[in-house]
C-alpha cells in the first residue's frame, strides 16, 4: 500500500511541476512578446496591421549640418497628420518610422503624431552609413564598435535626446556591394546592442552581397539571423537569394511600395509563398516624407498603396486572408518583439 501511495505522490508532484513549468513558460513568453513604441511598451498582439518601414521627416543635408532648427515642427505636424490619419482609417494600427539619428529623427514630433492619430509609432537607434557615410557623425569613424553600441544602448536605457522616448529597433545602413570597414563596424555595433537590449536590427542594404555578409557578422557576434531585417530586399533581382536568406532565419523586407508597382510585389510574394516562406516577409512603402529644405516639405507620398492596391492584387492572385494577416499582423509582431536572439 505504501508503494502505491508513494507512486501516486510522485506522479502528482511530477504533474504539478509540469503545470508550473508550463505556467512559467507562458509567463516568460508573454513577457518577451513586447514592443517599444514612442509612448512606451505595448504587448506585441496590440500592434495589429503594421507598416514596417516608413518615414515622417527626412533631412538630407548631412550629419555635420543637420539641426532641428532647420524646420518648424508645427508645420511638419500639420503636413504629416492628414496622411497618418488616412492610413489609420485604412486599417493600419502600427507605423514603424525608420528615419535614424542625423537624418531627421524627431522623437517629440512622433509622440505628438501618435497621440493625435492613435497609431502606435516606433522609432529607432543606430546610424546610417549608406550614401558614402555622409550621415554618420564624425565620431563614428574613430570610435570602436563597443563605443558606438554604448551610445545606442544608452538610448534604450535612458531615452533619446533627453526625452523619455526609447527606441523600438536598431536602424543601420550600408552601401551596396561588399561591406567597407566602417560598415562592418556598424553591423558589429548593432549586434552588440542587440545582445544587450533585444532590439531587432533593420539594415538598409539592397542587393544580396551585403545582406549575406551582415548575416555572417551577426552570427560571429552570437546573434541569430532572426534578429536581422534585410531592408530593401526588393533591390535584389535574383529571387533565390530572398529564399536563401529567409531559410537562414533573416526577415526579408519588400518595402518600396511608395515608389514601385504593386504588381512587382505580387511576384515577389508569390515566390516566397511558393517556398512556404511567407512567415519571414515584411512589406511596406518606404514612403513619406516631409523633406526638410523644400517648400512645405516637398512632394509627400502617402502610405495607402498597400491597402488600396497591393492587397486587392494579392487576393486576386489567390492569397488568403490568413496569408495577408500573416504578412501585416503576425510577422511584424514577431520581427519587432524585443528579446535577445542568440545564435
Amino acid at each position: 500500500m505504501k508503494v502505491i501511495y508513494y507512486n501516486k505522490y510522485f506522479r502528482l508532484c511530477a504533474i504539478s511541476f509540469l503545470i508550473l513549468s508550463i505556467s512559467l513558460s507562458c509567463k516568460n513568453n508573454t513577457k518577451e512578446a513586447k514592443i517599444m513604441t514612442v509612448n512606451g511598451e505595448i504587448v506585441a498582439k496590440q500592434m495589429g496591421k503594421t507598416l514596417s518601414h516608413e518615414h515622417v521627416l527626412v533631412d538630407f543635408i548631412g550629419a555635420d549640418s543637420v539641426n532641428r532648427n532647420r524646420y518648424n515642427p508645427e508645420e511638419v505636424y500639420k503636413v504629416v497628420l492628414p496622411y497618418l490619419k488616412e492610413v489609420k482609417e485604412s486599417g493600419c494600427q502600427t507605423f514603424i518610422e525608420c528615419t535614424p539619428a542625423y537624418l531627421g529623427r524627431d522623437p517629440k514630433l512622433l509622440v505628438r503624431l501618435s497621440e493625435a492619430t492613435g497609431l502606435n509609432i516606433i522609432t529607432n537607434t543606430g546610424y546610417y552609413g549608406a550614401r558614402q557615410n555622409q550621415y554618420l557623425p564624425h565620431y563614428a569613424f574613430k570610435e570602436t564598435a563597443d563605443q558606438l553600441a554604448g551610445r545606442w544602448i544608452n538610448e534604450w536605457l535612458n531615452g533619446i535626446d533627453n526625452t523619455n522616448v526609447r527606441p523600438g529597433f536598431i536602424k543601420i545602413a550600408v552601401d551596396q556591394g561588399e561591406l567597407t570597414d566602417i560598415h562592418e563596424k556598424l553591423v558589429r555595433a548593432a549586434a552588440r546592442t542587440h545582445l544587450k537590449t533585444g532590439l531587432t536590427i533593420a539594415s538598409h542594404t539592397g542587393p544580396a552581397i551585403g545582406a549575406f555578409e551582415e548575416i555572417e557578422i551577426l552570427k560571429e557576434e552570437g546573434v541569430d539571423p532572426s534578429a536581422f531585417i534585410w531592408v530593401h530586399a526588393q533591390a535584389e533581382k535574383n529571387l533565390q537569394y530572398h529564399v536563401k536568406a529567409a531559410k537562414m532565419g533573416a526577415w526579408i523586407s519588400f518595402d518600396g511600395l511608395g515608389w514601385e508597382k504593386p504588381e512587382t510585389y505580387v511576384q515577389l510574394l508569390k515566390n516566397m509563398k511558393s517556398q512556404d516562406l511567407l512567415n519571414k516577409v515584411l512589406i511596406s512603402h518606404d514612403a513619406g516624407w516631409y523633406h526638410v529644405g523644400e517648400p512645405n516639405g516637398g512632394n509627400f507620398i502617402g502610405f495607402t498603396t498597400l491597402f488600396d492596391k497591393l492587397l486587392p492584387a494579392l487576393r486576386d492572385s489567390g492569397f488568403t486572408d490568413n496569408e495577408i494577416n500573416l504578412l501585416l499582423v503576425i510577422n511584424p509582431a514577431e520581427a519587432f518583439s524585443v528579446r535577445v536572439k542568440n545564435f
